[in-house]
């Protein structure tokens, strides 16, 4: 497999970008970006001369860049990543920096936008598990200082981020963004959400973290001459992602083609690899969609599994297979996304990975907005509470 080289973004999106009439500032709703106002006297981005704006086109590759440099990067934030999802959906998406009067980018926020009959809205989604924040790392060797950058940088990005005209705006950053006090302090609300990520830097170290019954196992299907593929057969890995909806009720991501020609955007862009554990015969006994990208960490999104065949342990020769490639190619990290208490996430937790703790932040919804979705969700909470009462009648009359 090929090593991990940054990706270049392309020169434009295909016309999911939406721009204002002042020249590389961006609009919403018909009003001129609040980025392009000049910052208040006495501020934190007057004090260090930082101004908030949305890229154009011509400026996404120096955005890929620190994605790629930044602890808190990762695929989700790239342009040719979303515009792939933007094709899939009928999304849209911005991307807003701070940088200095030099142009350097401190900091910044990929805004992927939706529509519902209710007002445009901002909210991580399947396919889209992180749409935070990702901050440049800053050189200093004093903690105060660093920190002191950081909020300042916070501070440039929350207050633009507080005009944009979104019926709901929430966004989830990895977990090494920690330091969300600048929000708090605004009447955000901060969410804990949890992920279990795969230290893959070092292969007999991560080998020795994983459940020994997941070592017997890869070694048994290794000795049945099952095979890692990483191949294009979308149609095998749909399949079972369908059998795993089926079986388990897990989500079905996209439409079947709109699926088909996100996937192979995704491998065309060297963003994204579809891995297969085959049968001596070929057959597909498990499949994975990893997100890979410029960033050193990679982020297993989508899996299934041939119900005819989960007792060979395939499941798990695939997921320890594909950390062994993932780190032949130089990356450093697999994010195995989301870790909430079920029967998955503890499969995840005998990967050896480490529970790590994410944030989600939100600011209030508009009240339209919230009115919209609470007269919508109307109809099925009514249904959960007549098959409730149902329940109770069935359960007295027993």
């Amino acid at each position: 497999m090929g090593k991990l080289e940054p990706q270049p973004a392309p020169a434009t999106m295909s016309g999911q970008i939406i721009f204002g009439a002042l020249p590389g500032r961006a609009s919403f709703g018909g009003v001129a970006d609040p980025a392009a106002s000049p910052p208040r006297k006495g501020s934190a981005m007057m004090a260090t001369e930082l101004t908030t704006r949305m890229l154009a086109p011509e400026d996404y590759p120096r955005w890929v860049a620190t994605v790629a440099a930044s602890p808190d990067g990762s695929v989700y934030s790239l342009p040719d990543y979303l515009d792939a999802l933007c094709t899939a959906t009928g999304g849209r998406f911005r991307v807003l920096v701070a940088e200095h009067n030099d142009g350097h980018i401190v900091g910044g926020i990929a805004l992927f936008e939706c529509d519902s009959r209710y007002g445009s809205f901002v909210s991580p989604r399947r396919l889209l598990y992180y749409n935070g924040l990702v901050l440049s790392p800053h050189d200093s060797t004093c903690p105060g200082h660093v920190t002191a950058r950081y909020l300042q940088t916070l501070d440039a990005i929350e207050r633009t981020l507080a005009q944009l005209r979104y019926g709901r705006l929430r966004f989830k950053s990895r977990s090494t963004c920690t330091d969300l006090r600048t929000f708090q302090s605004r009447g955000w609300s901060v969410r804990p959400s949890y992920t279990y990520v795969v230290d893959i830097g070092d292969m007999p170290a991560a080998w020795a973290r994983l459940d020994k019954n997941h070592r017997r196992l890869i070694g048994r299907c290794t000795e049945q001459g099952l095979q890692l593929t990483l191949d294009d057969d979308f149609d095998a890995f749909h399949h079972l992602h369908l059998q795993t909806h089926e079986r388990k009720g897990a989500p079905l991501y996209l439409p079947r083609e709109s699926f088909r020609q996100f996937v192979e955007t995704l491998r065309a862009r060297n963003l994204g690899r579809l891995y297969h554990a085959r049968l001596p015969d070929g057959r597909v006994a498990a499949t994975q969609l990893v997100l890979t990208g410029p960033h050193p960490v990679s982020h297993t999104v989508c899996a299934g599994a041939e119900a005819e065949l989960l007792s060979l342990g395939a499941t798990a020769f695939l997921r320890w297979r594909v950390l062994e490639d993932l780190a032949a190619a130089g990356y450093r990290a697999n994010d195995l996304t989301d870790a909430e208490l079920n029967s998955v996430t503890t499969f995840k937790a005998q990967l050896g990975g480490e529970l790590s703790l994410c944030l989600e932040v939100s600011r209030p919804d508009q009240l339209g907005f919230r009115l919209g979705e609470m007269a919508a969700s109307l109809p099925n909470r009514a249904r959960r509470g007549v098959r409730r009462a149902l329940h109770r009648s069935a359960g007295g009359s027993a």
